[in-house]
């Protein structure tokens, strides 16, 4: 389990690399963090958010006992086959992916035996990026998903959850890799996909000037980082075709009852989203 000795490396300073550093720092755990990024490693320590850090993943900075992999997902396989080799004896190694199903396995096949990778998904975010964006307080109101598989051991997977209780999250649930992919691709990624269709309908910047609050909310996060959600949209591809396939549908049976005027069906949908749509005001 986590106790107050318990060293930690994040790899990869970004938002959420970045929260997790300065929430572990915070609470008065030793952080050390590696980044391609110069100047986000400096930022960090200026900022006194780690306590050593550097471009190299050398032997002194993975010197620890769990390191975060804030990679993006095309990333983080080469990162473990390259400098696994360099990881101290019982390490337990996690992550932020926002994908599963095309990491997981490959790292668990690859991984010396004498190191654990348990999966997890902070459900957090913002639409910016950098460590210079990053707060710990994003993750308060968020949910924390572990993904573990059978190759892990219930105390990886306890120490992991122990890690989410340190950084304040709402709730922590576990999942297999394919619920996670599965529910994922609806809850996040179809969400991106329909609020950058919204935005690419048209050229609609001139409206600018005339929109209101459920404009600016539904399209909030078609403010979006293209390089990593290309890598995660092809990696789930499977489920979110599926959802968005299911999406059209609903779309085509709202313009039909429209097309109709049944404003019995309409009424009724509109009670449906509703009342599902209250579960969520928690």
């Amino acid at each position: 389990m986590i106790s107050k000795d318990t060293r930690f490396c994040i790899v990869g300073l970004g938002l959420l690399g970045g929260s997790y550093a300065q929430g572990l720092k915070a609470n008065g755990f030793y952080v050390t963090a590696i980044d391609i990024n110069e100047e986000s490693i400096d930022y960090a320590l200026n900022q006194g958010w780690i306590d050593e850090g550097g471009v190299t993943p050398t032997n002194q900075l993975l010197d620890v006992d769990c390191i975060v992999l804030g990679l993006y997902p095309n990333v983080v396989v080469k990162w473990m086959k390259q400098y696994q080799d360099k990881i101290k004896s019982g390490c337990i190694i996690t992550d932020v992916t926002g994908v599963k199903r095309g990491i997981v396995p490959e790292i668990q096949s690859i991984l010396r035996p004498d190191l654990e990778f348990v999966a997890s998904h902070p459900m957090a975010g913002r639409e910016v990026s950098g460590v210079q964006y990053s707060d710990p307080n994003i993750f308060k109101p968020a949910n924390f998903i572990v993904t573990p598989t059978d190759k892990n051991t219930d105390t990886a997977i306890e120490f992991v959850k122990d890690l989410s209780k340190e950084l304040s999250f709402n709730r922590t649930t576990e999942l297999s890799l394919s619920q996670h992919d599965e529910m994922i691709a609806f809850l996040s990624q179809l969400t991106h996909v329909i609020a950058v269709s919204l935005m690419n309908t048209n050229d609609n910047t001139h409206l600018v000037d005339y929109t209101g609050d459920s404009f600016r909310d539904l399209t909030r996060i078609a403010k979006i980082n293209e390089n990593l959600w290309s890598e995660l949209f092809i990696m789930n591809k499977d489920y979110l075709l599926k959802e968005i396939d299911d999406f059209l549908d609903e779309m085509k049976r709202f313009r039909d009852t429209l097309e109709t005027e049944d404003i019995e069906e309409m009424k009724r949908l509109f009670i449906q989203s509703t009342t599902r749509r209250k579960l969520f005001d928690k």
